[in-house]
């Protein structure tokens, strides 16, 4: 009894062991791939505890989830001969659950270094050997992110399909330290040359405001002036009328004081002529030699005062003065 007992023992110590070496953990956001006899099976499991023939069968852990692959220290060579290093390039890509199987069937479970880091080798090469240090250091640097995502995408796509390259990030490469030192030289009179122009923007700035506002102010001046020459225009125009005004009004004053003096004298001289009878014209002519103080006696009397009978001449006298009484 004691040596049955012995086996029973022995086998549930071998059964227990082997159900240790067969149970094996997925974790969460990977999938397992087995391999028997090197060959890779048909079969995958996602996340949790899983079976398999210990010592036959091997499984690997894929990652499914978004991850980042880190490719150090990559050697380029510039289209001048300069020799410079990546330090760190980062890409970060992600593996479709559903393309597991093909995926680790063409490139193996480190499907990575075959889609990823030897591509990141060979692209920067590419990319370094078609450009100058200047380019590759200064000019083209902040598209090489860009660009080298958009190529490995496109060799990932043409050899297999499910991994997807969702980002790049390109550390600034390593240099000789003399051309560090002129590159550094060169940034600071950069800055140097950036500063004189910001300040000279700022000065023309100044100067611009200034000028804006001298403008401003002259246009401000010439407004004021346009209206006060307005006003000014405004008064005189205001008294030439009122100037206007008093001349029409002085010009019918004496329009009518002259129309008042014709009408006297047109009824005067139509008075004068009603009265020029030749009894009133005999009147006026005695009346013109009775102011007359001086006597006249001989044969050639003027015929001014004298009047013709058909008898003979006689002398006419009008009046005589007292003094000329008192004389003869």
């Amino acid at each position: 009894m004691s040596g049955v007992a012995a086996v029973v023992v022995l086998t549930c110590a071998v059964g227990s062991v082997m159900v240790a070496i067969s149970l094996h953990k997925i974790d969460e956001g990977h999938a397992g791939v087995y391999y028997r006899g090197g060959a890779l099976l048909d079969t995958t499991s996602g996340p949790g505890f899983h079976l398999m023939i210990p010592f036959i069968t091997t499984v690997y852990s894929v990652q499914t989830t978004l991850q980042t692959d880190e490719v150090k220290n990559v050697p380029c060579g510039t289209s001048g001969g300069v020799m410079i290093y990546f330090d760190r390039v980062e890409v970060v890509n992600i593996l479709d659950p559903d393309n597991v199987h093909q995926i680790v069937k063409k490139f193996t479970a480190d499907y990575d270094k075959t889609l990823i880091f030897n591509k990141v080798h060979h692209e920067l090469n590419q990319f370094c050997s078609s450009h100058s240090l200047q380019e590759v250091y200064i000019e083209l640097f902040d598209q090489i992110d860009e660009n080298l995502k958009k190529a490995l995408q496109e060799d990932i796509d043409h050899m297999s399909k499910g991994l997807s390259v969702q980002a790049v990030r390109v550390t600034k490469p390593k240099i000789p330290e003399s051309i560090r030192k002129n590159y550094e030289l060169m940034e600071a009179e950069k800055t140097k040359l950036m500063i004189a122009t910001q300040k000279q923007k700022v000065i023309e700035k100044e100067a611009e405001t200034e000028r804006r506002k001298a403008v401003i102010e002259a246009e401000k001046q010439a407004e004021v002036s346009q209206i006060q020459f307005e006003q000014k225009i405004m008064e005189k125009e205001s008294l030439k009328k009122i100037s206007q005004i008093g001349d029409s009004t002085e010009l019918a004053r004496v329009k009518m004081q002259a129309d008042g003096r014709l009408y006297a004298a047109e009824q005067e001289a139509t008075a004068n002529k009603l009265k020029l009878t030749p009894e009133y014209l005999e009147m006026l002519r005695y009346q013109a030699l009775t102011t007359n103080t001086k006597l006249y006696f001989g044969p050639d009397i003027p015929r001014l005062f004298m009047k013709e009978t058909t008898d003979a001449v006689v002398p006419v006298v009008a009046a005589v003065s007292n003094e000329q009484e008192n004389r003869y």
